[in-house]
């Protein structure tokens, strides 16, 4: 049933979280090592996902039907959240929130890159002139405005968070050929990825219970952004009449997140990240333009 201000709601809500969770990461990695995020907000996000397929009668959806579908679930569990958000929560360890979060944005056009060979698809002039203007503005937020001495401020980070782009797009490509409720199929792939997640702090760090502020940071990413984004985003997709109308709402986000990153973690937003982020996001929407050409004509 379409109702467009149902949607705007979902996707304004989906928009607003997505704008906090830079700043949630980076307060919950002063107190908790990359790899234990993980592993705790994983295992929020299968509790809350749970909950609500159960509340929703639709849990029995999740189960998988064969060995296949149970071996394709372990496979994209591996690759999203466990493989990416070690990755990434990695890079804002390592990266001012301001500059891992810019850089993350960028996971679109990293997957218009990958549908070059993995599905055959072709990039016309527009598109390569919008993948160079989005990549003129990773090096400007990594450089922090030296591009003449292309100082890299973090090398380590900004790899990390650029090779986070390429497990998402990776992710998202392959999540296609699922057939699965998208729920229930994020249910199985977080809860395939939770002894993976258990395993690896045992085997690489240390385990130990954290402290109030990491169990309340890691139930924050692990229900908002890793559990009722993802919910909210399928709920304004139900409703809306056009994806068009609602993808756009996603540009605001990371200059709230900025807005939010200099209030409550404290940094002080250099002019080169907020440049480099004019220069993604006009890449991005560039890039939109030209695939809703390609779909009209």
């Amino acid at each position: 049933m379409v109702n467009q201000r149902k949607a705007y709601i979902y996707a304004l809500g989906t928009v607003l979280i997505w704008s906090t969770v830079a700043s949630a990461f980076k307060l919950s990695l002063r107190t908790l090592p990359p790899a234990h995020l993980l592993l705790y907000a994983n295992l929020m996000s299968v509790l809350l996902l749970g909950a609500i397929l159960l509340c929703r009668r639709e849990l029995g959806l999740a189960i998988p039907k064969d060995r296949r579908e149970m071996l394709r679930s372990a496979g994209l569990g591996l690759l999203n959240p466990f493989l990416y958000y070690l990755i990434l929560f990695k890079a804002f360890a390592l990266l001012p929130a301001q500059e891992a979060q810019p850089l993350n944005y960028t996971w679109a056009i990293t997957l218009s890159l990958l549908a070059v060979p993995m599905l055959k698809q072709r990039l016309c002039l527009r598109e390569i002139i919008a993948i160079l203007i989005s990549y003129s503005g990773v090096l400007v937020i990594s450089t922090r405005g030296d591009l003449l001495g292309l100082h890299f401020s973090n090398p380590t980070g900004v790899a990390l968070a650029l090779g986070s782009t390429i497990i998402w797009a990776l992710y998202w490509i392959l999540n296609t050929r699922d057939s699965r409720p998208p729920l229930a199929g994020l249910f199985m792939n977080f809860l395939c990825a939770l002894p993976l997640s258990l395993l690896y702090c045992l085997v690489f760090t240390e385990l130990r219970m954290p402290d109030l502020g990491g169990v309340l940071g890691a139930a924050y990413v692990g229900c908002f952004e890793m559990g009722i984004s993802f919910f909210l985003w399928l709920q304004a997709l139900k409703y809306t009449v056009s994806t068009a109308r609602i993808s756009s709402l996603i540009f605001i986000s990371p200059f709230i997140s900025l807005i939010l990153i200099h209030f409550i973690v404290g940094e002080e937003i250099l002019p080169s990240t907020f440049y480099g982020l004019i220069l993604i996001i006009i890449g991005l929407v560039l890039q939109q333009v030209v695939k809703h050409a390609k779909t009209d004509s």
